[in-house]
């Protein structure tokens, strides 16, 4: 489960980092169809923003090296 996680953060991250571009690149071309589509791409990056935070915590808690509150 691990090496899986290892593989999906950095997909996840990716596909973060590539829908921020792609919304800042049709956010600057004209027209109401444009700013429309860039709404919806930005919509989809905090979707994916909150997969990859999601698999980053899964990660953390299933390694174990989360912070002991009770030592």
């Amino acid at each position: 489960m691990e090496n899986l996680l290892h593989i999906l953060i950095p997909v996840a991250m990716g596909a973060t980092a590539l829908m921020v571009l792609l919304g800042l690149v049709t956010l600057f071309r004209r027209g109401a169809e444009n700013r429309s589509r860039s709404n919806k791409l930005m919509r989809m990056r905090v979707a994916l923003q909150f997969a990859a935070i999601l698999l980053i915590m899964a990660a953390i808690w299933l390694g174990g090296r989360g912070p002991t509150w009770f030592d």
